[in-house]
């Protein structure tokens, strides 16, 4: 097991490294004024010698005004250093917290597939918000609140040493009682922690699904069910909670123990040595002052055991994420290829124990339409993502233009492709930008393709058009609608290879007609790759490959693979009979 002391300074060491270093000068500058601000505390407790010697015991009022002047003047300093730190603190905390999200986020989307495989949305969005959050005030925290209690203490004791030196030690006789407790306390917060932040990510995940999925949940009448999951959750969270400030309020509490002790020790040292007359009340009161001031400082500083493991435990789970390599790596090949045809030569793939492709050869000439067929879980799908290097292959090869796919630096690659798929991705946003995604054009552009995509037969009619907001998922959209939208966003693209997956299998026949004619208009002078369960759609492609259990079984026209009577025949024939 890790050492993990040493495990957090490499930590926060990391965090000052990445992320605060380039702000040293807002923080040394409020580190000046936490330095003075924390000062004022000594100043004050220092000022009530002569406020008691020459005011209240010698009689002298007129030191009345010059005493009361400079504690006024000292409580005006306390106030606007205060108000000073705790600015450029706020705004350096902010500023690491947003880096760290945007940082987090463009790191995750350069993860492979497996990544989002193996973490839910909702896991992902609390490792990104939550984690970043949790770790947001720690270092305001540290800087502005432990940093100026620090400068307190050291303040505060510089007065009581200056006192008397041995009221001070008698003062802090109870002090080796907090080293123990302490230790544990930080373990536990810190185990504790690790556990709640993977309850936390469990409830986002858990509201994730529920909320996307909705109306499975209200036609399956799930909302007890689903309900008592997210219950069960959230209690952890809160008897983790519970337990926790339990546990972190510990070392506080012993603060008091320890400071009541003191107290005792200098109350029956110093109250002696004061009414021999040996010392005066005004060094009494400014001792006494100095110790009961420094109570408060010492108690946060006590619950900072706490927090300082509670960002331990989301920098670990931050940097966890951003220690992840992509397995999936750019290759140096930034030029396109001379053309597009396409050849898979043995390729074989597993995910874990399953077996996907097994040995999978065919070509997809340069210019022609291509179709996959066969039967679910065939791996036709797995082809458009190798091509597109979502996932790699264990073996074989594969070559765009006769160049192998790892070879081309990863957006050059996808560059060559437009895809339109059964499930067109859309954004909470609004038609145009999900149109565009991104890459502006020019209106001209925009509209021969809205009208080819037929996506301007309902937004012409719609009160604000191409602005019109298309809904979580694209929700406010039929599923024809969405597929046209697709078909717009490909034609923009204009990539010299189209890839259509199961495009028009969950259409009306009337959806189907319009989307069919886009996508024939748009495959024209395209190679372009189909996949459809609908073998209508593929008869007129140039070549029909048949893939079975991850192998090719045959392949050729329509018509040749008819007169075969093959197993392309015998698909025909389960979905339209003895035509």
């Amino acid at each position: 097991m890790p050492d993990r002391s040493h495990n957090t300074a490499n930590l926060f060491a990391r965090m000052w490294r990445d992320y605060l270093h380039p702000y040293w000068a807002r923080i040394g500058l409020a580190l000046f004024f936490l330095i003075i601000e924390g000062s004022t505390l000594g100043l004050l407790s220092w000022m009530l010698k002569p406020l008691f010697d020459q005011v209240f015991v010698g009689g002298d009022t007129g030191a009345i005004w010059w005493v009361g002047g400079v504690i006024f003047a000292l409580f005006l300093l306390r106030a606007g250093t205060y108000i000073v730190n705790r600015s450029l603190m706020t705004s350096v905390s902010l500023s690491v917290s947003t880096t760290m999200q945007a940082d987090l986020l463009r790191h995750i989307m350069t993860l492979d597939s497996r990544f989002f495989q193996d973490n839910p949305p909702g896991a992902v969005i609390e490792r990104v918000q939550g984690d970043s959050i949790a770790v947001q005030g720690v270092w305001s925290t540290f800087i502005s609140g432990a940093g100026r209690d620090l400068v307190s203490l050291l303040s505060l004791f510089g007065v009581a040493i200056a006192v008397d030196p041995w009221w001070t030690l008698t003062a802090l006789v109870g002090a080796p009682l907090l080293i123990v407790p302490t230790v544990l306390v930080q373990r536990y917060i810190r185990r504790k922690m690790r556990q709640n932040r993977i309850n936390a990510s469990q409830r986002a995940t858990r509201l994730d699904e529920v909320l996307h999925g909705i109306n499975a949940v209200k036609l399956n009448r799930m909302e007890d069910y689903q309900h008592s999951r997210f219950s069960a959750i959230v209690d952890r969270i809160r008897r983790a909670e519970i337990k926790m400030s339990a546990t972190g309020a510990t070392v506080p509490a012993l603060v008091d123990v320890v400071t009541g002790i003191g107290f005792v020790g200098v109350l029956a040292l110093g109250g002696a040595e004061v009414t021999r007359g040996e010392r005066t009340v005004g060094e009494f009161m400014s001792f006494f002052t100095a110790m009961a001031l420094a109570f408060q400082p010492l108690r946060r500083l006590g619950s900072l055991a706490g927090t300082w493991q509670i960002a331990a435990a989301s920098l670990e789970r931050i940097y966890a994420v951003l220690d992840m390599r992509p397995s999936i790596i750019s290759g140096p090949r930034s030029a396109p290829p001379p053309d597009t045809t396409i050849r898979f030569d043995d390729v074989r793939l597993s995910y874990d124990e399953t077996e996907v492709l097994r040995g999978l050869s065919f070509v997809a000439e340069d210019g022609q339409t291509t179709a996959l067929v066969g039967p679910s879980g065939a791996g036709k799908s797995t082809v458009f993502n190798l091509l597109t290097r979502m996932v790699d292959a264990q073996s074989g090869q594969i070559t765009l233009g006769g160049v192998p796919l790892r070879e081309f630096d990863l957006g050059t690659l996808r560059d060559q492709f437009s895809t339109v798929s059964q499930d067109a991705a859309l954004f909470d946003e609004t038609l145009m930008e999900n149109i565009l995604l991104g890459h502006p054009v020019d209106e001209d552009a925009l509209r021969r393709a809205t009208v080819a995509a037929h996506v301007a037969d309902f937004t012409d009619a719609l009160p604000q058009g191409l602005e019109t907001p298309v809904g979580p998922r694209g929700s406010a959209l039929s599923g024809g609608q969405r597929q046209r939208v697709a078909i717009a966003r490909a034609i923009l693209r204009d990539s010299p290879v189209l890839l259509l997956d199961e495009a028009t299998s969950a259409l009306d026949a009337a959806s189907e007609r319009l989307v069919q004619q886009a996508l024939d208009e748009l495959s024209v002078g395209r190679t372009t790759l189909v996949i459809a369960h609908r073998l209508s759609t593929v008869r007129r492609a140039d070549k029909i490959i048949v893939i079975e259990a991850g192998r090719v079984v045959e392949q050729g026209s329509h018509d040749q693979l008819m007169a075969a009577g093959g197993a392309y025949a015998a698909l025909v024939r389960l979905q339209f009979g003895d035509k």
